[in-house]
C-alpha cells in the first residue's frame, strides 16, 4: 500500500495540473472502495486550484468543489497524452487542457470522493497530527503513550495517534533506534520517545526526497519509481543478516502486519507489572 512518502510524491507529480480546466470526465469502472460519485461530471469546466495532502489522502481543490483521493492498496495516478493506450485497470479519466489524468487501480481499494461534511467527519476529522508537523513532538507522543500497552510499532501506526507512519517506515525507525516492535509503548522512557519522534521525521523526509518506495508497482504520476527501498535495513529482510551485529533478522506479526526486527539489537525488555493488593473488607 502506498504510504505517506508515496502519496506526497504523487501529489507533487500532479502539480502540472494546477490552473488547468477540466474538459471531459470518463468513468470506466465506478466500483472502488466506495462508488465514484454519479455527479462527478460537474467537474467539467472547473479549474484545479490547489493540491494538498492529509495523511494518505490527496485533496484536490477545484473552483467549486473539492475531491478526496486515496490510492488504496494498488492505486496510482498517471499523467499522459490523450492518445496513450488505456490500460486494463484505468478506471477514471479526467481530461485537462494540456494533459490527461488517469486513475489506475487493479485491486479497487482506493477512493474518489467529494470532500463533504460526511466524508470530512468520517475520514479526516478523527486523524492524528501530521508526523512532519510541529504538532507531532515529544510532549505529544509521551502523553499518547502513557496508557498504550500495545507494541510501539502498533502505536505509531495508529492513525489516531499520528498519521502516515506505515509499516515500512515504522519498521525502519524502530530498527535504527534498537526498539523491539512489540515493546509496550507505555514502557518507553522520554529519551526514547524523543529519539523516536526525531527518527520518524528523518526517515519520512529521506523517503520523500528519494521519491518513496517502489516495492511492487508503485510509481508517481510521471511513471517514475521511488528509490527509498534501496536503503532498507530491516523491512522485507527477514532471514537475512543484520548489518549491525550479523544476527539473523526475525519476523513476527503485530496488528496483522509483518514486523521484521533484530533479536540482538532490538531486545524485548521486560516490563514490571505492578498489581494492586485487594483492600480488606471490614465485616460488620
Amino acid at each position: 500500500m502506498p504510504e505517506l512518502p508515496e502519496v506526497e510524491t504523487t501529489k507533487t507529480s500532479l502539480l502540472p495540473l494546477i490552473d488547468q480546466k477540466v474538459l471531459k470526465v470518463e468513468v470506466h469502472q465506478s466500483s472502488l472502495r466506495w462508488p465514484i460519485p454519479e455527479n462527478i461530471q460537474k467537474l467539467k469546466g472547473q479549474k484545479l486550484l490547489k493540491l494538498t495532502r492529509r495523511s494518505k489522502y490527496i485533496l484536490a481543490e477545484f473552483e467549486h468543489d473539492t475531491m478526496l483521493w486515496h490510492l488504496g492498496m494498488s492505486g496510482s495516478f498517471r499523467l499522459c497524452d490523450a492518445h496513450t493506450e488505456l490500460r486494463k485497470h484505468d478506471h477514471l479519466i479526467i481530461q485537462f487542457e494540456d494533459i490527461e489524468l488517469r486513475y489506475h487501480d487493479p485491486r479497487r481499494f482506493g477512493c474518489i470522493l467529494w470532500l463533504d461534511p460526511n466524508s470530512q467527519s468520517k475520514l479526516i476529522d478523527t486523524l492524528g497530527p501530521e508526523p512532519l508537523s510541529d504538532a507531532f513532538n515529544t510532549d505529544y507522543l509521551a502523553e499518547k503513550f502513557k496508557k498504550k500497552n500495545v507494541g510501539a510499532k502498533v502505536a505509531i501506526m495508529d492513525n489516531h495517534i499520528v498519521v502516515g507512519v506505515g509499516n515500512i517506515y515504522a519498521t525502519e525507525s524502530l530498527f535504527n533506534l534498537g526498539i523491539h516492535p512489540a515493546q509496550p509503548a507505555s514502557s518507553l522512557n522520554r529519551t526514547q520517545i524523543e529519539k523516536l519522534v526525531i527518527e520518524i521525521k528523518r526517515i519520512l523526509k529521506q523517503a520523500i526526497d528519494l521519491g518513496g518506495s517502489t516495492l511492487r508497482d508503485y510509481s508517481n504520476a510521471m511513471g517514475e519509481n521511488g528509490y527509498f527501498q534501496q536503503t532498507l535495513l530491516a523491512y522485507g529482510r527477514a532471514g537475512e543478516m543484520c548489518i549491525n551485529c550479523e544476527s539473523t533478522l526475525e519476523n513476527l506479526k503485530l496488528g496483522q502486519r509483518a514486523s521484521v526486527f533484530c533479536p540482538q539489537c532490538q531486545p524485548l525488555k521486560k516490563v514490571k507489572i505492578v498489581t494492586k493488593t485487594p483492600s480488606k473488607v471490614n465485616k460488620a
